[in-house]
């Protein structure tokens, strides 16, 4: 079975939204129980704990964005022969990580934050966002990478 140049391009894209997808849910999936304990001390704290339980989730529409830049862009210059494919499929896989572990670990930080809310009155929660917000960055990078990376090949 031979795989073709665009197969490998447009893997690398569903790599990209899937690491995204995964990061964020994981990373919820750790500061929402967090906000449930929260919410049983401190109901008033709703707005915050919403707020940053859901940060994570914004590595999925990196992931996405990704996705459909390789699918709209790149994918119809990926020339049948050479190794173009390949490289989008690892431009892919490199950002589909970037989202994956960012997410997680935005997830732990809201989390830590979340905790402190009942005990601060919601005093901590600017603080845990402009924390989470540096743990942006890296998800950010990744899809500014890919962009990067597929300009210099031409692909975009």
């Amino acid at each position: 079975m031979y795989v073709t140049q665009q197969a490998l391009a447009s893997l690398g894209g569903v790599i990209a939204l899937v690491g995204g997808v995964i990061g964020s849910a994981l990373g919820i999936g750790i500061a929402a129980p967090a906000g449930v304990a929260a919410l049983a001390d401190d109901p008033k704290q709703m707005r915050n704990v919403v707020v940053l339980a859901a940060m994570p989730f914004t590595q999925t529409f990196y992931g996405l964005v990704t996705m459909i830049i390789i699918f709209t862009s790149a994918l119809p210059k990926v020339p049948a022969e050479g190794m173009t494919g390949l490289m989008v499929l690892g431009i892919g896989a490199i950002t589909g990580m970037a989202e994956l572990f960012s997410a997680i670990w935005q997830g732990i930080i809201c989390a830590s934050g979340i905790a402190l809310l009942p005990k601060t009155k919601g005093q901590i929660f600017t603080n845990t966002f402009l924390l989470a917000l540096y743990d942006e960055l890296p998800g950010t990078l990744g899809i500014v990478w890919a962009i990067v990376a597929l300009s210099l090949l031409k692909l975009m």
